[in-house]
């Protein structure tokens, strides 16, 4: 009971770190259908687990009545767990959600087969699935992974990746050789490529992209000329790259300011 109780004043919690829309406790208490479903879905589950399973479905189609979310009670939930608005969320037996997970209305975790057994997603911890979106099967969305809005997901997804379409692909992936690259040559040059480029339309960003990926091949050979060079016994002074915020920049038609 005591455990049950932990469980249930961190989903409230939960709610204000992620809704800026929560007030106050009183009000996400009373109002919020996820947090109903997800409490009433703890109960239900003990319920399962103590072989009281048509009690324990009976209590989970009540709440799919008032809530509008439907949770298998024999789902595996884990802490801190969110179902912002609710609507049509449908997570079924087999599925099995960590900590921290993050769903918007309309999301199924759902099977693909009438046959017995693991059938339903496995959610690591922090993962965001986006309103709309479907994850089929009994794949595994690794920790921090992303799911955008009306994904189809049938495969497994890696760790920190973002994944939208139907199918859904992999558009960002934090541990591909090619974003470290590109990130990288950023913070070399004084700012950070993917914040600067996180509002922009995709056309400023791949070009961003691309420039990144022209200086770190410039920046590579000029590097391989400077060591031929030393080589042949030149002396060459090591240069290191002004910050960005350090440089001067002035204006056409400005007059420069005058030096002390």
């Amino acid at each position: 009971m005591l455990s049950l109780i932990k469980s249930i004043r961190e989903d409230i919690k939960s709610i204000f770190d992620r809704d800026p829309a929560a007030r106050t406790t009183f009000e996400v208490i009373t109002t919020y259908p996820g947090l109903h479903a997800v409490v009433f879905h703890r109960i239900s589950h003990i319920l399962w687990k103590a072989n009281l399973k048509w009690l324990a479905r009976v209590m989970s189609n009540i709440v799919r009545w008032y809530t509008g979310i439907e949770i298998h009670p024999g789902a595996q939930i884990g802490r801190r767990f969110f179902i912002d608005h609710g609507t049509g969320v449908v997570i079924g037996e087999t599925a099995e959600i960590g900590d921290d997970c993050t769903l918007y209305h309309g999301v199924t975790l759902g099977g693909t087969s009438w046959e017995k057994g693991k059938r339903h997603p496995t959610l690591m911890n922090n993962v965001i699935v986006g309103a709309g979106a479907k994850v089929l099967g009994p794949i595994v969305i690794g920790e921090n992974a992303k799911i955008g809005s009306n994904a189809v997901v049938t495969k497994d997804v890696p760790s920190e990746a973002t994944v939208v379409g139907v199918p859904g692909r992999v558009v960002e992936h934090k541990k591909d050789e090619k974003h470290q690259q590109r990130a990288a040559t950023a913070e070399k040059m004084g700012f950070s490529a993917y914040g600067a480029t996180q509002d922009a339309p995709d056309p400023v960003a791949t070009a961003i992209n691309c420039m990144l990926d022209h200086i770190h091949l410039m920046d590579a050979k000029m590097e391989t000329m400077c060591a031929a060079l030393k080589a042949l016994g030149s002396e060459l002074d090591d240069l290191h790259m002004p910050e960005l915020g350090k440089l001067e920049i002035q204006t056409e038609g400005e007059p420069k300011p005058e030096k002390e």
